[in-house]
């Protein structure tokens, strides 16, 4: 399996960085990739891939929730990163209506900004929409067909919105939010292929039950897989080799 969304650089997994690691590689896990914040985190990050070479793919990106009054620097910081390396997608980018609306029109301004960067380095994006999906597909659609490619992380959107980001030529990133009882995410995901999917854990945020609150981690992807499984009537190893191949073409890792 791969982990297509997991910030393993964090500080809650400081000092059990091998461990954690090692946990997920035991579970099933090989691959694991780590989506940007902002430039607080972006040398822990460096630092984690290059603990984990071949294991761990970073992406560069400016978090929909880092951006504030130093969003120009911030953006600026994003670029300097693209010129300098190779990154495997832009991300993680978008709107986020659920803290803070305050620099809603920053966000929009950022996010348009970062899409054109995926498209200038024909890099895939990982779009964190939380209360904004429609913001976030509306945005998309006011660029050019099949500009960008990539991922909607941890999808929380309606069936119809589902469908139209699949029409956009983007996955659904689907993490432990599916295994809880009352998200309706399992009602959803009965009308959409499977084929359209990657697995995430997002860790150490919004772990699967049955360790809902607790710090999230890449080996707990195997809940996922499993909760997909029970949808689809297709076993672990059948959601895996779906989901793995998925992100392998999109984010183009050996």
């Amino acid at each position: 399996m791969v982990d297509t969304h997991c910030h393993l650089y964090l500080e809650d997994f400081k000092g059990q960085e091998e461990a954690v690691i090692q946990r997920a590689l035991n579970a099933g896990v090989k691959q694991f990739l780590l989506p940007a914040i902002d430039s607080e985190s972006h040398n822990a990050m460096i630092r984690f891939e290059e603990l984990f070479i071949g294991k761990c793919f970073s992406m560069i990106g400016l978090h929909p929730c880092s951006v504030k009054e130093n969003v120009a620097s911030e953006l600026a910081l994003v670029e300097e990163w693209l010129q300098k390396r190779k990154f495997y997608g832009i991300g993680e980018i978008g709107i986020d209506l659920y803290w803070d609306k305050t620099f809603y029109d920053q966000q929009i301004v950022a996010f348009k900004q970062q899409i054109n960067w995926a498209h200038q380095f024909n890099l895939p994006v990982s779009i964190h929409s939380r209360n904004a999906t429609r913001e976030c597909i509306d945005i998309l659609k006011s660029f050019p067909a099949g500009y960008v490619n990539g991922v909607f992380h941890c999808f929380s959107g309606q069936l119809e919105e589902a469908k139209e980001i699949i029409d956009l030529g983007l996955f659904l990133g689907i993490g432990g939010v599916v295994t809880f009882k009352n998200s309706g995410l399992d009602k959803i995901l009965k009308e959409i292929e499977v084929r359209y999917l990657v697995l995430e854990t997002d860790s150490p945020y919004l772990s699967p039950v049955p360790y809902r609150g607790k710090v999230n981690e890449s080996s707990y992807l195997v809940y996922v897989a499993d909760k997909l499984g029970a949808i689809y009537s297709m076993s672990r190893e059948e959601i895996a080799s779906v989901t793995t191949k998925n992100a392998k073409e999109i984010f183009r890792i050996e």
